[in-house]
């Protein structure tokens, strides 16, 4: 199984990665257990929520304490520390090749291990962005770099940050669970409060790198039409299949040329009208990606 797929990939024209949250699963962004207890159990005994994806969905009392969460939680999963090497382990996969990679993740864990930007299409937002409450003319379309805010965010709490990104609580400090009100942050250009670069409502905005990016991805998958190409599917789930994984499937199914490669623990499978030319792998992919780059 994996020297086919190594052969798959070896051989093709060009590789399409589609990646869900699973991938960033197995590079250890874990948002329950020790790790979210480690940054939110302050959190986690007002409010009653035992893992970070649900916090995120949580009325918080005011914006202070809102983002007292949400600068710890971005600053963990945006700025601190890869926790592994499985990002690594697929660019050692496809570097080589002709790649376009579609991920609804929002961490950039792809650009920051060293993938080429200009082929990377992140359709969910991004954690290191904001954009105003209500974009409106010229933040319809605009959003807003966050490190230096998020920064003095966490920092205000009594974390500190360490020289690789790690964010540390000193020994002792108990941080409080709001922000001062002075760095809550509102938008320069409309002045409204801002919010998180998230698809969760209507008002995401799409800004002018979301459309060319877009838009190249567009021209990729034309340039290709017909040719030798993998669809490698990495831990896309069910939430948001109409992203990635079915428009894989009805890719595959067009061009006979193509192969549908999907890895995913616990949620795998394809159609009957290109199951002859799909792999399906059950297992962590990490250790799926070990394999294929020995």
């Amino acid at each position: 199984m994996y020297e086919d797929i190594r052969d798959l990939v070896s051989g093709a024209d060009a590789v399409v990665v589609g990646a869900g949250s699973g991938l960033s699963t197995s590079a250890g962004y874990t948002y329950s257990g020790e790790r979210f207890r480690k940054y939110f159990s302050d959190f986690s005994r007002k409010y009653g929520f035992d893992n970070m994806y649900i916090g995120g969905f949580t009325p918080f009392e005011n914006m202070e304490e809102f983002w007292a969460y949400w600068s710890r939680f971005i600053w963990i999963n945006r700025y601190a520390p890869i926790p592994n090497d499985t990002y690594d382990l697929l660019l050692k996969l496809v570097q080589d090749k002709d790649y376009f990679v579609l991920t609804t993740n929002v961490d950039h864990c792809f650009q920051r291990s060293g993938f080429d930007k200009q082929r990377l299409f992140y359709t969910q937002g991004d954690y290191g962005l904001l954009q105003s409450m209500d974009p409106k003319g010229v933040t319809k379309h605009k959003t807003y770099d966050n490190e230096q805010i998020i920064r003095q965010m966490v920092e205000a709490q009594g974390y500190e940050i360490a020289e690789d990104g790690e964010l540390l609580l000193p020994e002792g400090v108990v941080p409080p669970m709001r922000i001062p009100f002075v760095l809550v942050p509102n938008c320069p250009d409309d002045g409204e409060l801002m919010t998180t670069n998230l698809r969760v409502d209507m008002k995401f905005v799409e800004d002018e790198g979301w459309h060319q990016v877009n838009d190249r991805y567009g021209d990729f998958i034309r340039r290709h039409e017909g040719m030798n190409v993998v669809y490698l599917e990495l831990g896309v789930g069910a939430n948001t299949p109409v992203i990635i994984k079915y428009p894989f499937w009805q890719m595959t199914d067009r061009n006979p040329n193509a192969h549908y490669v999907c890895i995913n623990k616990g949620e795998t499978g394809a159609p009957r009208e290109i199951r002859k030319r799909s792999i399906c792998v059950d297992a962590d992919i990490r250790q799926v990606l070990k394999e294929l780059v020995k």
